[in-house]
C-alpha cells in the first residue's frame, strides 16, 4: 500500500519504492520454487541440500549444530528436528561437540555425501536455468552489489 501518512503514523513506500519490493518478492518466489521443486523430484528439500553441501564443504565433512543453524538463520531446536530427519534417511549422523555439552556435530556419511554428488549437477543445471543463464553478467554484477547491500543489514536500521 503506497498511502502517503503524516505525523508519526508509518513511513509507505512510494510508488516506485512498492513496485521494485514486490518485484523482488515475485523473483525471490519464482525463483526459489522452481528450484525447490526440481531438488524435490530428487528427494531433498531445500534445507537438506543446504545442509549436505556446507557439511561437504567443511574439514571433515563436519559443522556443529549452532554453526549450521547461524548460516541457515534457523534456531537451533528447528535444525535439530531437521538433522534428526535427515540422520534417520542416513544422510548425516551425530557427535558430541565436546566444546558445548548441550550441541553437537553433524557429520556428512557417506550416503549423504553420495546423495549430494548425485543431485548436485541437477541442481546446479536448475539454478542456472531458473536464474543465471536468464541474467546477462551486468545483471549478475548488480544483484551482487544489491545482496552485498543487503546481507547482513540490521533490521529496523536506516540506510545511510
Amino acid at each position: 500500500m503506497s498511502t502517503k501518512s503524516s505525523g508519526a503514523g508509518p513511513r509507505w513506500l512510494a510508488p516506485h519504492e512498492e513496485r521494485a519490493w514486490r518485484a523482488y518478492r515475485r523473483m525471490v518466489v519464482a525463483v526459489q520454487a522452481r528450484t525447490v521443486q526440481d531438488l524435490a523430484d530428487h528427494g531433498l528439500s531445500e534445507p537438506d541440500y543446504e545442509v549436505l553441501s556446507t557439511l561437504s564443504e567443511r574439514p571433515g565433512n563436519a559443522s556443529t549444530l549452532r554453526e549450521q543453524a547461524a548460516k541457515m538463520e534457523w534456531s537451533r531446536s528447528r535444525l535439530s528436528r531437521h538433522a534428526t530427519r535427515m540422520e534417520a534417511r542416513g544422510l548425516l549422523r551425530r557427535a558430541p561437540d565436546p566444546a558445548d555439552g548441550r550441541g553437537c556435530f553433524l557429520i556428512l556419511t557417506p550416503q549423504g555425501l553420495e546423495t549430494l554428488e548425485g543431485v548436485a549437477p541437477a541442481h546446479l543445471a536448475s539454478v542456472r536455468r531458473h536464474f543465471v543463464d536468464r541474467l546477462d553478467p551486468e545483471d549478475l554484477a548488480a544483484l551482487e552489489r544489491i545482496a552485498a547491500k543487503l546481507d547482513g543489514a540490521e533490521c529496523g536500521a536506516a540506510a545511510p
